[in-house]
């Protein structure tokens, strides 16, 4: 009878043990994110001193494709490639550097940044554009941290979202996002996991609360109004806990009242896998953000020229053909920018990114007689 009893619990043992050590080769294979946690700190080699603010901030986001410029990879359906080469990675880097600091933001959103995936080299892009900018400080979050894909020669990857700044950067914060759930479990195991970044930029002499996502850009549930949801209900705990605060990042959706919706000129993937770009149900997705905060490009401004404002396209020998890339704020915006090309932002961004930069200069105090002032949450 002993002997059963102490075989049943040598058993059970075995088994706990067996599913321990399961769960923490799974954490460790791929990194399963708790609903919150901290982010990443970086900061520059050098400290350039920041200069004085006043009352403004310079704000820039960008989606900047790790570092890929126009490589055709296989997920874009123009090409087959899945790794780059450090000369690779380095020539790309340096064009997304100099258009940096050609516009020198005091702030800037980035998605699609890397540091320390295969694909990308094994760069800590991180580290190399604070050390290659005018910016100084840094926090970041992952939104994809695998120790190995085991497809196309993936391998190790690090990919994420972070926020930069000429100034110091505090409480630094990743927040969990829902993860699609129609993939099946294999997929899904190894695949994105989206997640929203939070951090205090500390100014000499005030505090303002930034954010930065990257949405799922594949969905067939409605998974990204879900995370819109969430995204607005962070924004506006910020502003009711710190006052001024901006959000923004590549929201893969379209402005309220967009008249392009479907079957742009960029889509030939036929991989069910990446599937064409079709907006038709989602113009309403970005109305409550409109509704309570002021975004770089006004919406008036948006319809009545729709291409001007167009930040995205797959073909990098095509032209830009939607706007996905936002920066709002419950502050006043003075001006605002998609650099498309010389024409508008004095460079060639098309060759760097399959996203165009959005840029503004953000008011931190409101004007002597505000036009339009919108009442935030």
């Amino acid at each position: 009878m002993k002997k059963t009893i102490f075989a049943a619990f040598l058993a059970i043992a075995v088994l706990v043990i067996a599913a321990l050590a399961i769960i923490a080769y799974t954490n460790v294979l791929v990194y399963q994110f708790p609903a919150r946690e901290p982010g990443e700190y970086y900061r520059a080699k050098e400290i350039v001193p920041a200069p004085p603010h006043g009352d403004s901030l310079k704000v820039m986001d960008w989606n900047i494709k790790f570092g890929g410029g126009r490589i055709d990879f296989f997920f874009d359906c123009y090409g087959d490639r899945v790794n780059m080469t450090p000369d690779e990675v380095t020539a790309n880097l340096q064009g997304l550097a100099q258009k940096i600091n050609q516009y020198d933001p005091d702030v800037l959103l980035l998605q699609e940044i890397e540091t320390g995936s295969k694909r990308a080299a094994f760069v800590d892009m991180m580290q190399w554009l604070l050390d290659n900018t005018k910016l100084n400080y840094g926090v970041y979050a992952s939104q994809w941290k695998v120790r190995h894909i085991p497809s196309r020669g993936m391998g190790k990857m690090n990919s994420g979202v972070a926020i930069m700044s000429k100034y110091p950067l505090q409480n630094a914060e990743r927040i969990a996002l829902p993860l699609m759930q129609t993939q099946d479990p294999l997929t899904r195991f190894f695949y994105l996991r989206r997640g929203i970044l939070t951090a205090d930029l500390v100014l000499p002499d005030d505090t303002v609360a930034v954010v930065v996502t990257h949405l799922s850009a594949y969905d067939k549930e409605g998974l990204r109004l879900k995370q819109l949801k969430i995204l607005k209900n962070v924004a506006d705990s910020l502003v009711r806990l710190r006052g001024k605060t901006i959000v923004g990042g590549d929201l893969n959706t379209v402005p309220p009242g967009t008249q392009k919706l479907k079957n742009f000129d960029d889509a030939v993937c036929k991989d069910d896998d990446f599937i064409e770009d079709d907006y038709t149900g989602e113009t309403e997705f970005l109305a409550p953000f409109y509704r309570d905060y002021r975004e770089v490009i006004p919406l008036e401004e948006y319809r009545l020229n729709e291409a001007k404002y167009y930040s995205h396209t797959v073909n990098g020998r095509g032209f830009w053909n939607r706007r996905l890339d936002y920066l709002f704020s419950n502050l006043w915006w003075t001006d605002g920018m998609v650099h498309q090309d010389e024409s508008t932002g004095g460079m060639q961004t098309m060759p760097l990114s399959d996203h165009a930069p959005v840029t503004g200069t953000l008011r931190l105090k409101p004007p002597a007689s505000p036009d339009n002032v919108k009442s935030v949450p």
